[in-house]
């Protein structure tokens, strides 16, 4: 049987369908990757006009309040005074099932965050996990489809799912998550919210560091089993959005501790795992903990479809003082998420009230477009330079520069001293009760046992194995006894 050849859309064959174009082998990703830009263009236009993913969503705004200082490292002017207070809109959702799908179900959870500052808008685009499934964004749509209803079956099949799973051994560390205990929290104000990517704080004396965030749930971590997920969800397939909403309504204003992970930015070429890979996080005996700050939520919006299925979210939507790193899924992130939003809302989505800035309109010579409704004076130009009285540049970066080298091209991450796909999943194994174990195993091989093929199966269990011995003998044991169930 002849073998097919991968082409791009305009029938060019692909020479590297798994790493992104970079600037060296640690480098920042390079536009001129059109493979990469077409994949995720085109991924971003397979849906009309629900999200592709994160489609099923609730929202409610609130406010940040600093509690500790932070000027040492980043000049963001909002985060610049113990006791300042910034407006905030948050969306929190699930992310493979559609806008219809069920809340309490075994999937991630969207904790996306808008800052409503004075410098503009700063979006903080995370999850309830750390890690993601895999790191080059040039994976993402192949990933998205494998976990979405298959084109003939029209449902979600164990076979893709565990079958991209076994064919990218980085996803194990998420997988380990997703399966555990905290796989289905019991409502969004009971799971944990993380920036999972890594961006960098830059203070006023121009010295940089990546940073990582946490948002600490105070009402406490509640999660479901998956029996108790699934009597909820033929209960109230709204539960997640009931819970929230109510709790507002009632004055139960949920609220999270963000915490920091900060690393001198000196400090990452030589840490013992890629500081910028997603699928992997830094322990904090290495980076502790540093309180910054408490969000609350106070008010219900007034208009679901118009404030949450509306809201824009993009992580290259920052303010002076934070910025970028070479992550390479954020990368492809910066991209992605803003190119959906002007398919999804058209070009004019920032004008939205949920997505406009707060403490002044937005300033520059974008013009026209689908639902325009920012016009300036007669007299206003839509062009610069000009000799007119426009909005001028402030020829002051946001963030410090990003250090690129080496040759273009296609490159795998940069190697360091303890980075494989395994160590940090075992970690986090090891790290469970008994109990825990137990589920985490059960939930495994409930999924795993019902695939087809029995080489999907095994490299899965490879997979275990290589995490943790322990780890990947009760789930090849597991999966065997259902199998011959």
């Amino acid at each position: 049987m002849t073998q097919r050849v991968l082409t791009t859309e305009s029938g060019a064959p692909v020479a590297d369908n798994q790493n992104s174009a970079t600037a060296g082998a640690g480098g920042p990703i390079l536009l001129q990757d059109g493979h990469l830009l077409e994949k995720l263009a085109r991924f971003n236009r397979e849906r009309i006009p629900e999200r592709v993913v994160h489609a099923r969503g609730s929202g409610a705004y609130g406010y940040f309040e600093v509690t500790d200082d932070v000027t040492a490292y980043t000049r963001a002017d909002f985060l610049s005074e113990v006791g300042r207070r910034t407006e905030t809109f948050i969306r929190f959702s699930t992310v493979a099932d559609s806008l219809g799908g069920a809340d309490a179900v075994r999937d991630p959870r969207g904790f996306a965050l808008k800052f409503y500052t004075n410098d503009g808008n700063y979006d903080l685009v995370g999850n309830n996990t750390p890690v993601f499934f895999i790191k080059d964004p040039i994976k993402f749509p192949d990933f998205i489809h494998s976990q979405k209803r298959d084109p003939f079956t029209g449902r979600q099949e164990p076979d893709n799912v565990w079958d991209f799973w076994a064919n990218s051994p980085e996803a194990t560390h998420q997988i380990t998550w997703l399966m555990g205990d905290r796989g289905i929290p019991a409502s969004y104000r009971h799971m944990n919210g993380f920036g999972s990517h890594t961006y960098q704080w830059t203070n006023a004396a121009g010295d940089a560091y990546f940073v990582k965030y946490h948002f600490k749930t105070n009402q406490g971590v509640r999660s479901l089993s998956a029996a108790q997920g699934a009597e909820l969800v033929g209960k109230d397939g709204s539960s997640h959005q009931t819970d929230l909403l109510q709790a507002i309504e009632r004055g139960m204003n949920p609220s999270w501790t963000l915490y920091v992970q900060l690393m001198p930015a000196a400090e990452a070429a030589d840490y013992r795992f890629n500081p910028f890979d997603v699928t992997k996080v830094w322990p904090h005996a290495d980076y502790p903990l540093q309180r910054v700050g408490r969000l609350v939520l106070d008010r219900n919006p007034d208009n679901v479809f118009a404030e949450v299925e509306q809201a824009a979210f993009s992580p290259n939507n920052f303010v002076p003082g934070i910025g970028p790193s070479p992550d390479k899924m954020l990368q492809g992130r910066l991209f992605a998420y803003a190119d959906a939003q002007r398919y999804r809302l058209g070009i004019n989505h920032t004008q939205l009230p949920v997505n406009a800035p707060r403490a002044a309109a937005a300033d520059n010579y974008g013009r026209d477009g689908l639902h325009a409704t920012r016009y300036g004076s007669r007299h206003d130009k839509n062009y610069e330079p000009n000799s007119y009285a426009g909005p001028a540049q402030t020829d002051t970066a946001l963030s410090a520069p990003l250090p690129v080298q080496g040759w273009t091209g296609t490159h795998e991450a940069p190697a360091h001293t303890k980075d494989d796909d395994f160590f940090q999943a075992g970690e986090l194994y090891r790290l469970m009760t008994a109990d825990e174990k137990d589920r985490l195993v059960a939930n495994i091989a409930g999924g795993l046992s019902q695939v087809s093929r029995d080489d999907v199966i095994e490299k899965n269990l490879a997979h275990f194995h290589a995490a943790d011995p322990e780890y990947g003998k009760r789930v090849e044991k597991a999966v065997r006894a259902l199998r011959e169930d």
